[in-house]
């Protein structure tokens, strides 16, 4: 009975439905992102321009702003409870929200390659075994190194079959040291430990150790990126976490509406070029991630404390609920997407407009069957699952 009465205590305190619904739109956003990020992947590949992304350049940052958000919610939710619930059931309780889906996702992933008959980047094939092998290290959350066999569309991702599982792997990271170590800190060591965490990822990025020119490290396992991909999760997880622990709520009427004009704004703002020693441009998405990105979870936070219209709940819950698997789903299909465009030599949305709306419609349509009649009856079994085991 442990189990079930740190549930009921958990799902007792009050629930911050604008972070939900924020979240949703960031998946939104990411989805745009990467829409305009094949663009840029197909001027590269035929060498017909710099590659700089055009619009919503800054999308990538979308995954800070989740990282936050989880940091958040996850303090929240948990720092009290541990007296009614152990660490198993806490690793138990994440697998069930996150994994179910990231199985799915690569499921999905795996019919994207074979939709395109196998055909790495390069134009060679990938043997069947192999992609079999990755889709099952996939499903295990095991990364492939880059230049080995289950690495198998040749492009270093960490998950080949769904390069976005690539923040999935960190974010488990996150949630292990979170149950292990970061929950147990006072809130002022954490306020140490999170400017600690910033002063690195300053040093990092800043001085774009990686030479990427942004924020768009931890895709690939390769030392840079490992560091990378470690630092962006962590220092935005530990600020998010702080967030939660010192949140004093305010009346702030729009709350959710002004956030997301915020996030627009912050995603849309050009590449900025870098000068002397110091990039500029990943200079503009730390002050995003350190600062701004607070600053919009305390607002929705807030938001959620007051009073807000019926429209505006139901539009946060239906965008929350879908953000996790839209995010997981919508990738295998830009794969297709980008390999059509590199084809085509299509490089702006006015040469697709149509094929655009149709990957855009397919994305959100695959994601809301994958909640519906995959994930949602999935949690649900295995909660119950666990509840049983639990009595």
């Amino acid at each position: 009975m442990k189990q079930d009465n740190a549930l009921s205590v958990i799902n007792s305190k009050p629930h911050y439905m604008l972070l939900d619904g924020l979240r949703g739109v960031a998946a939104i956003l990411v989805l745009f992102y990467h829409i305009y990020e094949g663009f840029s992947f197909a001027e590269v590949t035929n060498n017909a321009g710099s590659g700089i992304i055009a619009v919503l350049n800054h999308g990538h940052i979308a995954v800070d702003f989740f990282f936050i958000l989880s940091g958040f919610v996850i303090s929240y939710a948990y720092d009290s409870r541990w007296e009614k619930m152990s660490t198993w059931q806490f690793f138990k309780r994440r697998l069930i929200r996150l994994h179910p889906m990231l199985i799915m996702g690569a499921i999905i992933g795996f019919a994207s390659f074979a939709f395109v008959g196998f055909e790495r980047w390069d134009g060679t094939t990938a043997p069947i075994s192999w992609v079999m092998v990755a889709l099952l290290l996939t499903m295990f959350m095991i990364p492939a190194v880059p230049g080995i066999p289950y690495e198998v569309r040749g492009n270093g991702e960490m998950f080949p079959l769904n390069g976005p599982g690539w923040s999935l792997f960190f974010e488990y990271v996150g949630n292990i040291l979170y149950a292990l170590f970061i929950r147990r800190l006072s809130t002022k060591v954490l306020a140490v430990l999170t400017f600690l965490l910033g002063c690195i990822h300053a040093w990092f990025f800043l001085g774009d150790v990686s030479w990427y020119g942004m924020i768009g490290v931890g895709w690939t396992i390769d030392k840079v990126n490992f560091f990378g991909g470690l630092v962006r999760m962590l220092f935005p997880f530990t600020m998010g976490m702080l967030l939660a622990r010192t949140f004093k709520p305010m009346k702030v009427k729009g709350a959710f509406w002004i956030c997301i004009l915020l996030l627009i704004t912050l995603f849309s703002v050009p590449y900025i070029e870098s000068k002397g020693n110091v990039n500029f441009n990943c200079l503009y998405e730390f002050v995003c991630i350190a600062f701004i990105f607070p600053l919009i979870v305390w607002l929705g936070a807030c938001g959620s404390n007051d009073e807000v219209s019926a429209m505006t709940n139901r539009i946060s819950m239906v965008l929350g609920a879908m953000s996790y698997p839209l995010y997981i789903v919508h990738y295998p299909i830009m794969y297709i997407f980008y390999a059509w465009l590199i084809d085509k030599q299509y490089y702006t949305l006015q040469d697709c407009l149509c094929v655009v709306i149709l990957v855009i419609t397919a994305s959100i349509l695959l994601a809301f069957l994958c909640l519906k009649f995959y994930d949602e009856p999935v949690r649900r079994w295995l909660t119950k699952k666990m509840n049983r085991r639990s009595e």
